[in-house]
């Protein structure tokens, strides 16, 4: 007698019968580039990410009446002002792009979880995500601003806050402007484990964020390190965070993995732009099935461990379900 494993492969339905792993609506959280603009109307398409825009805050509510009764759990807001200087003075300001938007949202559709991006890059004219003296990123000096912004995000309405920018310390900075005004409540998800990924190419042009000398190595992570993701994770659940995330997804799966394993705390991992526009881009020359590989890109993602995905195939998912 041996092992008769197709026993259970036979057929779809015994197939799907015995599937691991499921992608859930609730497992996805749909990231969005808003612009502040004149036009509310305001859409244009990313080049180098096909399907994916930058949106004004009228034409993104358009989008969110026909994605959100397909299920829509979720999404992340990423802002892109009008005005950029050395201060990042647009990202805290309480009548900023994604401070209004927030409110738009959230008074349309008030059960939508709205995750917002806390860092600085997008509204640094430098492109960098703190403050620079004599060519060099300061910590500490941009842990006020950080705070500023999650602050203000969180009055303005949003469910949840996301720093992204790899300064030391910021979680323990948030957690506590937030409890001292009266948000004990609201969870912060860290973009504990972010490495300086290669991957990030397209999001920088969607986000008009790339830096604009030198580059983020010195507070993003290496991509050889493996250690170093869980003395990050550590750190930022004793400072306070409530969800880690991990960044990149794919080239990281063994540190999703990693994380999950050593922290009993719900694990998020972005799926970036480098990994999405790669599946599109391969697709459109006809070398893979699109809808094939895209599924099975999650499914990875899932089965290593993460809880959540922020992905830009959200949508797409969501509309294949429905």
């Amino acid at each position: 007698m041996f092992y008769r494993g197709r026993r259970l492969r036979t057929t779809s339905n015994l197939r799907d019968m015995v599937r691991e792993t499921h992608i859930n609506p609730e497992d996805l959280i749909q990231p969005y580039f808003v612009v502040e603009t004149n036009d509310p109307g305001y859409k244009k398409e990313i080049p180098s990410m096909p399907g994916q825009f930058q949106r004004g805050i009228k034409s993104l509510l358009n989008r969110l009446e026909k994605i959100y009764p397909l299920g829509l759990r979720a999404i992340i807001l990423f802002g892109i002002p009008k005005q950029k200087d050395e201060k990042a003075s647009s990202a805290y300001d309480e009548n900023g792009i994604i401070q209004q938007c927030i409110k738009r949202i959230k008074d349309k559709f008030p059960d939508l979880i709205v995750i917002t991006d806390v860092c600085l890059c997008e509204y640094m004219s430098h492109g960098h995500c703190g403050i620079v003296k004599n060519g060099y990123v300061q910590n500490d000096p941009t842990l006020e601003l950080l705070a500023k912004t999650a602050l203000s995000h969180v009055k303005a309405g949003c469910d949840m806050v996301a720093p992204s920018d790899m300064m030391d310390g910021r979680i323990k900075i948030i957690r506590q402007a937030l409890d001292q005004n009266g948000f004990k409540n609201t969870p912060i998800m860290s973009y504990a484990v972010k490495y300086a990924s290669s991957f990030y190419g397209p999001f920088r042009e969607a986000a008009e964020s790339a830096p604009k000398f030198g580059d983020r190595r010195s507070y993003q992570m290496d991509p050889a390190n493996k250690k170093e993701a869980i003395r990050e994770a550590r750190a930022d659940i004793e400072e306070g965070a409530d969800i880690i995330m991990v960044k990149p997804a794919l080239a990281y799966l063994d540190i999703i993995s990693t994380i999950s394993k050593n922290f009993p705390y719900p694990i998020a991992a972005y799926q970036v732009s480098g990994e999405y526009s790669q599946i599109k881009a391969a697709a459109k020359m006809g070398w893979i099935d699109h809808d094939m590989v895209m599924m099975e890109s999650l499914i990875g993602i899932k089965r290593a461990g993460a809880d959540l995905i922020l992905s830009y195939f959200t949508e797409e998912i969501l509309k294949k379900r429905s």
